[in-house]
C-alpha cells in the first residue's frame, strides 16, 4: 500500500473511530438516563466495538466464513452504516441546539427537563428514516428522456436505450434486484441496453457472482447490451473477472474503443480510476476516437464519472451516458455532490453535448437511498440532419 492510501485509511479509520465514540457516549448517557444500572456499560462497549469492527470485519472474513454468516455480518454492518450517519446528524444537532440554548435559553423547560423522551423520540426518527430508505432503495423507477441529436447520415431514424449505472451487485443487491432490473428492461423492448460502469461491488458475493451470465443474459436488446468499468471495477483489484463474466452473459465491454453500428458511434471509455487501481492511465478521449467520422454519425460515449465535460465537448461528443454520483444516494449528501460535479443528475445540454448523469440502480455501503429514487433510464433518441446538411 503506497503512503497515500495508507494516510487516507488511517484518516478514516481515525475519524470513524471518532463518530462512533461520540456516538457511543451519547448512547450511553441515555441509557443511563433511562435504566440506572453501570453494569450495563460494559454490554453497551462491546455493541458499539463490534457495530464499529462490523462492515469492514465481514467484508474481511466473508473468504473464510460460511456464506450465511458473512452475509450476515456485513448486511448488520451496512445498515448500521446508515443508522450511524443519521444518528451523528440528529445528534450533532441536538447539541448545537443545547449550546444555542445555554446562551439564549430560548428552550422551554418541559423539552429540557425530558431528555429521555429525547432520546426515544431520536430513535424513533432514525429507525424510520432507515426503514424508509430502504424500501425506497429497493423501489426502482423508469426515467424517461427525449432528445433530438441533429446529425444523421444514415436511415436511422430513432434509437431507444435503456441504460442502468451503479448496479452493485454483491451482498447487497442480491440476484432479487438483479431479476427486478432485467425484468424492467426487457419490460421496454429497448433497440440497445447500456450499462455506464459499477456493475460490480467491491465485495462480490460469490454466489451471487455465479448468477451474473444468467442474469444478464436474459437482456436480448436488437443492436445487443454494452458495458463500461466504473471506479469499483477497479478498487476491487476484479475488472479483467468483470469483463470475463459479462461478456460470458453477452455483454459486450468497451475499454476505452469504440464500435460503429447503422446510425451512430459508440465509445466505451475506462474510468479514471484505472490509473490508481489498475496500473495504467486510460487514454485520452483523442487517442480513442481515432477512425471515428463526428461529422458523418452521432457520437454516444459511456464514461462513468460525469467528470470533465469540456473534453467530451471540444471532442465533438453528441450524447455522454454517465453514472457515479448516486446523487448522494443518502440526504444530505446531494449537496456535496452537487457541488462537485457540475451535474450530478438529469440532463444538461452544453452547446451540442447531451448529458446525461444517473442516480444509479444499486446503492453502495448503507444500503438505502434518501431523496432519490434507484432508476433505470429509459431514452428515446431522435436522428435529424442539421441545418447545414439540409
Amino acid at each position: 500500500m503506497n503512503s497515500k492510501l495508507l494516510l487516507f485509511f488511517s484518516g478514516f479509520i481515525l475519524i470513524y473511530g471518532l463518530i462512533h465514540y461520540y456516538i457511543g457516549l451519547r448512547g450511553w448517557q441515555f441509557i443511563n438516563e433511562c435504566f440506572f444500572n453501570p453494569r450495563i456499560l460494559r454490554y453497551w462497549i462491546i455493541l458499539m466495538v463490534f457495530l464499529f469492527i462490523s462492515y469492514p470485519l465481514g467484508r474481511l472474513l466473508a473468504p473464510v466464513l460460511p456464506h450465511y454468516m458473512g452475509q450476515i455480518i456485513i448486511v448488520l454492518g451496512s445498515y448500521w452504516m446508515a443508522f450511524m450517519y443519521y444518528l451523528l446528524i440528529i445528534l450533532i444537532t441536538i447539541d448545537a441546539v443545547r449550546l444555542l440554548d445555554k446562551w439564549t435559553g430560548f428552550l422551554p423547560a418541559v423539552i429540557k427537563n425530558a431528555p429521555a423522551t429525547a432520546g426515544w423520540a431520536v430513535i424513533v426518527i432514525v429507525t424510520a428514516i432507515v426503514s424508509y430508505g430502504a424500501w425506497n432503495a429497493h423501489h426502482p423507477v423508469v426515467r424517461d428522456y427525449e432528445l433530438t441529436l441533429n446529425k444523421k447520415s444514415s436511415s436511422l431514424d430513432t434509437l431507444h436505450v435503456a441504460a442502468v449505472s451503479d448496479i452493485h451487485l454483491g451482498w447487497i443487491n442480491g440476484l432479487k434486484q438483479t431479476r427486478l432490473m432485467t425484468d424492467m428492461i426487457n419490460g421496454l423492448n429497448p433497440d440497445i441496453v447500456l450499462l455506464p460502469g459499477d456493475i460490480i461491488d467491491e465485495g462480490i458475493d460469490l454466489s451471487t457472482e455465479e448468477k451474473i451470465p444468467e442474469l444478464l443474459r436474459t437482456l436480448r436488446p436488437a443492436l445487443g447490451s454494452y458495458a463500461i468499468m466504473g471506479n469499483h471495477e477497479y478498487i476491487s483489484g476484479n475488472a479483467d473477472m468483470v469483463e470475463l463474466y459479462l461478456e460470458k452473459a453477452g455483454v459486450t465491454v468497451l475499454r476505452d474503443e469504440w464500435k460503429e453500428f447503422s446510425g451512430f458511434y459508440l465509445i466505451g471509455r475506462d474510468d479514471n480510476s484505472r490509473q490508481y487501481y489498475g496500473g495504467s492511465p486510460r487514454q485520452d478521449l483523442d487517442t480513442i476516437m481515432e477512425g471515428i467520422d463526428k461529422d458523418k454519425l452521432p457520437v454516444i460515449l459511456l464514461d462513468h464519472q460525469p467528470s470533465d465535460l469540456q473534453t467530451a465537448e471540444q471532442a465533438g461528443i453528441d450524447l455522454q451516458l454517465s453514472g457515479h454520483t448516486h446523487r448522494g444516494q443518502i440526504w444530505p449528501n446531494n449537496y456535496i455532490t452537487g457541488a462537485i460535479f457540475e451535474e450530478d443528475w438529469g440532463y444538461l445540454r452544453k452547446n451540442k453535448l447531451h448529458l446525461i448523469v444517473s442516480c444509479g440502480y444499486g446503492t453502495w455501503g448503507p444500503p438505502i437511498r434518501v431523496g432519490n429514487r434507484p432508476e433505470i433510464l429509459n431514452i428515446r433518441i431522435k436522428f435529424e440532419p442539421s441545418a447545414t446538411d439540409l
